[in-house]
This record gives structure tokens, sequence and C-alpha cells, in this order.
């Protein structure tokens, strides 16, 4: 699928979202993310909602028989264990739907901000008079009048 046919089935689900609040549907890598109050609870890849998941909601969807969001890298196959694919049977119930989301939502709040790798902080190279570059030895030699 396209992302754009990802958004447009983002924003049909985000309309029956609304008495949570005003979704935003964003694009996202090949797909679409879904955001509520700037906090992405869930995306839409391949046709299918991942939803986030924490220790509270996960069992619902290994219940269902639904695992995580995953793909094929060269050596090995990743898995996103914070995300887990809708079934479709909540998909088609707008009730279950919103449950599910806004058991996502409160997941996704619950995580905080993605953690990023922490980088060792470096010495700032100390500063040296900046020398005017000089040309080439053999490129003066050519440039010099003759008397």
């Amino acid at each position: 699928m396209s992302w754009q046919a990802e958004k447009a089935h983002g924003e049909e689900i985000a309309y029956q979202l609304a008495p949570l609040g005003k979704v935003e549907v964003v694009r996202f890598f090949s797909g679409a993310a879904m955001r509520l109050d700037g906090v992405m609870f869930g995306f839409m890849s391949r046709g299918s909602l991942f939803l986030r998941v924490d220790d509270v909601n996960r069992p619902a969807f290994v219940a269902a028989g639904m695992g995580p969001f995953s793909y094929e890298r060269p050596t090995r196959t990743v898995a996103l264990e914070g995300y887990y694919e809708t079934p479709a049977d909540v998909l088609e119930d707008a009730g279950a739907l919103f449950d599910w989301c806004r058991g996502a939502y409160r997941a996704a709040l619950l995580a905080g901000a993605p953690k990023r790798n922490a980088r060792p902080k470096s010495k700032p190279a100390p500063k040296s008079e900046a020398k005017p570059k000089s040309k080439p030895e053999a490129t003066r030699k050519r440039t010099q009048r003759r008397p």
C-alpha cells in the first residue's frame, strides 16, 4: 500500500476516535503515524493498524493471536515489541476500536518519549589560529611575473 492509502485508512480510524480528541495522521516511513496530543499511539503499515502496547494491554493482543510489528533486514528479522497488530474484528467494531486505541494511548503516555542512545560528550577541538591557505609551491612559480 502507498502511504497515501495508509493515511486515508488512518483518517477513517481517526474519525471513529473523535471522542478521544483530535487524532493526527502523519507520514511515518512508508505508512502513517497516529498521534493524539502529539503522542504517537499507533501507526498504519502494510494495510494493518499497529498499536502501542505495554504489560497491561499486551495480553489482549496475544490472546487474539496477534504479534509485534516486524521487518526484514539482510541478516535478521527485527521485531518492535512495543507495537502489536490490531485484530480485524476490533477494527470492525467501533466500540472495541475506541477501547483498544485508548489503551494504546495510555501505554504511549506511560512509555514517555523514545530514548536516544547517549553519546559521550567530546571535548571541543582546541581552536588553532587560522592560517591563510597558501598556494602550492608549483602554482606560485607559474603565477610569478618574469622581469
